[in-house]
């Protein structure tokens, strides 16, 4: 293992009438992404008062928990299809804790 726990936040804003086609491809990857070992959390979520911006909140046990969820096959497929169904790039942060309960 390397490090501690890895948190990302990642933003999606679809083009107009892509919303239905971006929340099912999401579902997806989160139904995928939660039988990941190294995975504890992987949670969509959608803004208020935007119908079609969505969030995902993900936390992995560490780094090479990360690594292996991007190397899993359904997301190489993910990452493939959701370009297109895009307003721009998927804005992704990686989140250091500072008060947080495990």
């Amino acid at each position: 293992m390397s490090g501690g726990a890895v948190t990302v936040f990642a933003s999606f804003r679809p083009h107009p009438g892509r919303e239905d086609e971006l929340r099912e491809l999401l579902s997806w990857m989160v139904r995928n992404s939660r039988t990941e070992a190294g995975c504890e959390r992987y949670d969509l979520y959608r803004a208020q008062g935007e119908a079609g911006t969505f969030h995902l909140f993900e936390r992995y046990r560490d780094r090479d928990a990360l690594e292996a969820h991007r190397a899993a096959p359904y997301y190489v497929e993910y990452r493939r299809r959701v370009a297109d169904m895009l307003e721009g790039t998927v804005e992704v942060v990686l989140l250091d804790p500072i008060d947080v309960v495990p």
